[in-house]
């Protein structure tokens, strides 16, 4: 059985609504304004919302935005509207409305739309516009959205640089086109193969490439022959990297003609230290985004607990502040985060490389425990340098290919996760 909130300021409409959908099995809870909307969406966590555009102390598209800027767009919404525009239609899909409702609404569309509006699976992820929130809004990540908006209707290949964890993915996911294929392969052991047409597989969209600078020369040599095939397939090539690829070609560990290929754009993505006034927001929509999500239990934070991460060193970047707070949230014993439970995770925030320190399986095998060791050793390293594998591969004087069928070999499967 599925709760439906239903949102009209028109009674008339609030009650035959919730009159057929209640003879369908549902159950319904009606508020005539945004504010009680606001109430009973955080008291019950609705299944899917059916939200007039039209009200009297504030329109549907303005609630629809605010649910979707602090992360609580976690279920379907279905607009409706007497008087509606295509320009206002257009407007709601791309907050991330589901659909669009126009009154009066016939019987038989009213339930189809409910009906696969129900069978949908809940987002993974917020509408790229929406998601670009987590960046914050400080003067310098202004001028990046405004940079980015510039280039998204563009099919110029684009290089963005920055920190690891800095939100490099966040603003490819802006530039990418809705509706179209995004291609954004794992693991780069797709491009030992000439044959594998990574840009083909775009056409149309976009291929996003997360740390081209771990790429092999022969990877490298590789890509550069599908580089020139993206006007062929109207594919546009989003690459990030967070160390100097001008560096690299200068010392020849990266082809100079493929960083002339991929550069053609560079925007570079500010680390968290460069906009700190931003972390306090940046912290509350992702704990909002998590207790939405059902990965930590429903949890605030106060405001000490908010100067506390303000003040805090970010190397890991949003990455690293998304693990402090699920963290928190899911240590904290009260409802409330204070600062005691801030400092504790950020005191531990070097607790992967305390694993060094774990007693070896000596009772085992020769084998098992030199295993058991390179396992413990590898990890150590992937965590130490947050899984930037050109890094990793410097810090233990392996070449990447070697480094790549060691781990392979010991089972160590690598994350990417890039923000």
């Amino acid at each position: 059985m599925s709760q439906i909130l239903v949102v009209d300021d028109e009674m008339g409409i609030r009650e035959l609504l919730s009159e057929i959908l209640r003879e369908e099995g549902h159950q319904v809870r009606l508020a005539e304004n945004a504010g009680e909307a606001r109430q009973l969406r955080n008291r019950a966590r609705p299944d899917l919302v059916l939200l007039d555009i039209w009200m009297p102390d504030m329109d549907g598209i303005s609630l629809l935005k605010e649910w979707a800027g602090n992360g609580q767009l976690t279920m379907p919404v279905v607009m409706m509207s007497g008087h509606g525009t295509i320009d206002t239609a257009v407007e709601a899909t791309r907050i991330g409305a589901y659909a669009f409702l126009e009154k009066p609404i016939a019987l038989q569309k009213l339930l189809s739309t409910v009906g696969q509006a129900l069978r949908q699976p809940a987002p993974a992820t917020q509408p790229a516009a929406v998601a670009l929130a987590f960046l914050g809004k400080a003067a310098i990540v202004a001028e990046l959205k405004q940079r980015l908006e510039t280039l998204k209707n563009l099919k110029i290949p684009v290089l963005l640089h920055g920190e690891p964890g800095c939100g490099k993915a966040l603003c490819a996911r802006y530039l990418h086109h809705a509706n179209t294929p995004w291609i954004a392969p794992d693991s780069y052991e797709l491009l030992d193969d000439p044959n594998n047409n990574l840009v083909g597989q775009a056409a149309e969209g976009t291929l996003f490439l997360h740390e081209v600078s771990e790429l092999s020369p022969l990877q490298q040599r590789i890509l550069l022959a599908q580089v020139g095939r993206l006007e062929r397939y109207h594919t546009r090539l989003i690459c990030t990297t967070s160390r100097p690829l001008a560096q690299l070609v200068a010392e020849g560990s990266f082809d100079s003609r493929l960083y002339a290929a991929i550069s053609q754009v560079q925007l570079r993505v500010p680390g968290l230290r460069e906009h700190p006034e931003d972390i306090p927001d940046i912290a509350t929509l992702t704990l909002n985004r998590l207790v939405e999500s059902r990965q930590v239990p429903p949890r605030v934070l106060s405001t000490a607990a908010l100067n506390a991460l303000r003040v805090s060193d970010w190397p890991g970047n949003l990455t690293q502040l998304e693990n402090v707070v699920r963290t928190v949230a899911l240590l904290a014993p009260s409802q409330e985060i204070g600062l005691s439970d801030v400092n504790n995770a950020v005191s531990g925030l070097d607790a992967p490389l305390a694993a060094a320190a774990s007693p070896l399986p000596l009772d085992q095998q020769l084998r098992e425990a030199r295993d058991a060791f390179e396992r413990m050793y590898f990890e150590y390293h992937i965590a130490r340098e947050g899984a930037n594998m050109s890094r990793v591969a410097e810090r233990v004087g392996l070449e990447r290919t070697h480094l790549y069928r060691k781990l392979k070999q010991l089972g160590i499967r690598i994350q990417r996760k890039e923000q």
